[in-house]
């Protein structure tokens, strides 16, 4: 048969699905696991043509086309509105498409397909996910409505996460320990997302280690499971908590602390 087993493999940490033909070869695919919102982003199909004559490379998302190339026609790239696409014309060619400034919409599944002249008429495609992320440009704030609190209180406590997509997770530390919110509720504005989390914890004595409570708050925004190079955008804040009654230290301000760590993980 004509017609060769389906390859699976990774590239660029893009799941690539490529067929292969006799005479025309697709060699691989890259299509970035995430891009940030507002920046480029590069689609690459390699191919071989051996003996084969190209006829025209078409490329999808979500299985609308929004742009191909078709070399004997007098203007060799056309591009169709599809939303969250934009293409780089002067920069896109046969072997890659370049997006500008992609949004939200511009996330989906790409797919590329490189078809041969008569009189094999050949195709082979490939694809690939592409996710779009909108960082936070803040760390999480911690508020209250009291600033001291004594053994017996209750400490109540928001988090809010700033604005991302996907929307933050927020975790809660007391003195280093994980603990649970009672409640987290999302606010949406402008295809954005932010995270509010609510904590209620009555106060005991080994709460209070030198008169006062340490408290941080962590917001997370990262890839979906289906991203082979995993992003994980990790800030948190500090908050200590005074004491009523203790002499080593004055009543200190909600916000003491704030640190972002940016990982990148990438997985086999």
């Amino acid at each position: 048969p004509r017609t060769e087993p389906v390859l699976q493999s990774t590239l660029f940490g893009s799941t690539i699905r490529a067929e292969m033909m006799n005479g025309l070869k697709l060699l691989s695919i890259s299509i970035p696991p995430y891009t940030f919102r507002g920046e480029n982003a590069r689609l690459v199909c390699s191919y071989d043509l051996e003996s084969e004559k190209l006829y025209s490379v078409s490329w999808y998302k979500d299985n609308e086309e929004f742009y191909k190339y078709v070399p004997s026609s007098d203007r060799s790239q056309h591009s169709y509105q599809v939303e969250g696409i934009e293409v780089d014309h002067h920069n896109s060619n046969s072997q890659k498409v370049i997006l500008k400034h992609v949004t939200l919409d511009s996330a989906g599944l790409y797919k590329c397909e490189v078809s041969a002249e008569a009189p094999s008429f050949l195709s082979v495609k490939g694809k690939g996910y592409m996710e779009v992320i909108a960082l936070p440009n803040g760390e999480p704030m911690i508020t209250s409505e009291e600033k001291v609190y004594a053994t017996g209180d209750i400490l109540a406590l928001n988090c809010t996460s700033s604005w991302s997509f996907p929307p933050a997770r927020i975790t809660w530390f007391i003195n280093g320990i994980k603990v649970k919110s009672v409640s987290e509720m999302m606010v949406t504005q402008r295809d954005l997302v932010s995270t509010i989390s609510s904590l209620r914890l009555e106060i005991g004595p080994d709460h209070l280690t030198e008169g006062r409570i340490d408290v941080r708050c962590e917001s997370l925004v990262e890839t979906s499971e289906r991203a082979t190079e995993h992003l994980q955008d990790l800030r948190q804040t500090h908050v200590f908590v005074q004491g009523r009654g203790s002499l080593s230290s004055p009543c200190l301000p909600l916000l003491m602390a704030a640190l972002i760590t940016r990982r990148i993980l990438t997985m086999d």
